[in-house]
C-alpha cells in the first residue's frame, strides 16, 4: 500500500495574467495542487497580499484540501501577478512584479514546525529573489528532511551565488536543459554531453537524483547511477504554463512511494502532456486519464517537435 506523503511547497503563489483573463499559479502551488490530487498531503508556505486575490488564492487551496495555515497575509505588499506572454507554440515567457507578498515570507515557530514533520520540502529559486524570503528558506531548509531543489531561473529574478548555494541544499534537483547549460557553464564543466553534464552535476553538488526536462523531446532521469529517458507523448499544446510543475509533482509522488524509476518518468511525462492540451496550470485530471493515456499513446520520436508536449 503506497504511504500518504506528507509535503511542504515554499515560495510564490500569484495570479497568471494572460491577455483575457488570468488563472490561479506559481510554481510551488501548481507542484501543490497536483500533489494533493495525487493523494499527497500537502502544505504550502507563502504570502498573499490583503487583497481580494490573496482571499481567492487561500480560498483555492482551501477548498483543494491544501494546508495553509503559514500563509501569511501581507497589509504592506499586493498578492503576486505574472503577466504571461504565449508564442505561436503556446510557449510562455513571464513578467514577474516586484515587490510581491511572497517576497516577504517570514521565519515563523510554524513554518519551522510543518517543515521539520514533513517527508520533504519543494522550493525554487525565484522565491528567494528577496532578502526575507531567501532568509526564511535558508532557516528552513536547515531543518528539512529532504529537500527538492526545482531551480525555475527566471531573468533577472537570481544571482549564480543564490542559486549555487540552493544547489548545494538539495537531495534532488529539477532543471530544464537550458538551466542545465547555464549553471555547468557557471560551474566551468567542460562536459559535452547531457548525460556528461548531468553526472557533473550529481558530483558537484553530492547529489543522486537529478531530473533534466527537454521540452519537446521529454525527460531525461538521473537516479542511483543510472539513467532513465522518456522522448515526450504527441499532444496538441494548448498553453505549457505549469506542465513541468505537474511533471515535478508526480515524479516525487512516484519515486518517494518507492515506483520503478523508468515508470516514475512515464507517468509524470504523461501528466505533463495531459497539462499542455490543457488551459492553465492545474487542469482537474483523474487517474483513469493518466491510465488511458499511458495505454492510448506511443511516445514520439524526439524530432516530432511541433506537437510533443513541451516540460520546462
Amino acid at each position: 500500500m503506497k504511504k500518504k506523503l506528507n509535503g511542504v511547497c515554499f515560495g510564490e503563489i500569484l495570479f497568471d495574467v494572460f491577455l483575457e483573463h488570468k488563472k490561479i499559479g506559481g510554481a510551488p502551488l501548481n507542484v501543490a495542487s497536483r500533489l494533493n490530487s495525487l493523494g499527497g498531503k500537502v502544505s504550502v508556505i507563502s504570502g498573499v497580499g490583503n487583497d481580494a486575490n490573496g482571499k481567492e488564492l487561500i480560498k483555492y487551496l482551501n477548498v483543494s484540501g491544501i494546508n495553509t495555515e503559514a500563509v501569511q497575509v501581507k497589509d504592506k505588499y499586493p498578492t503576486g501577478l505574472v503577466n504571461v506572454i504565449l508564442n505561436e507554440k503556446g510557449n510562455a515567457s513571464y513578467d514577474i512584479n516586484y515587490p510581491s507578498a511572497w517576497d516577504k515570507i517570514e521565519t515563523s515557530n510554524e513554518n519551522i514546525s510543518i517543515v521539520e514533520k514533513a517527508d520533504f520540502f519543494v522550493y525554487g529559486s525565484l522565491s528567494s529573489r528577496d532578502s526575507v524570503s531567501r532568509n526564511t528558506l535558508e532557516q528552513l531548509l536547515a531543518v528539512a528532511k529532504y529537500k527538492i531543489f526545482d531551480v525555475n531561473l527566471r531573468v533577472p529574478h537570481y544571482t549564480k551565488k543564490n542559486v549555487l548555494d540552493l544547489l548545494q541544499a538539495a537531495d534532488f534537483i529539477k532543471f530544464n536543459d537550458d538551466e542545465l547549460n547555464e549553471i555547468c557553464e557557471d560551474l566551468n564543466s567542460n562536459k559535452k554531453s547531457l548525460e556528461q553534464n548531468i553526472k557533473f552535476i550529481a558530483k558537484e553538488t553530492n547529489t543522486d537524483m537529478v531530473c533534466v526536462t527537454l521540452g519537446s523531446h521529454g525527460a531525461v532521469l538521473y537516479c542511483n547511477d543510472t539513467f532513465y529517458h522518456n522522448c515526450g507523448f504527441k499532444v496538441n499544446v494548448v498553453d505549457t504554463v505549469g506542465s513541468g510543475d505537474s511533471f515535478l509533482a508526480s515524479l516525487i509522488i512516484m519515486l518517494l512511494n518507492g515506483e520503478d524509476p523508468q515508470y516514475a518518468i512515464n507517468f509524470a511525462s504523461a501528466v505533463g502532456a495531459i497539462v499542455a492540451q490543457n488551459e492553465g496550470a492545474n487542469p482537474v485530471i483523474s487517474q483513469s486519464e493518466i491510465d488511458d493515456f499511458l495505454c492510448g499513446f506511443e511516445q514520439t520520436d524526439c524530432k516530432t517537435k511541433e506537437s510533443a508536449a513541451i516540460l520546462n
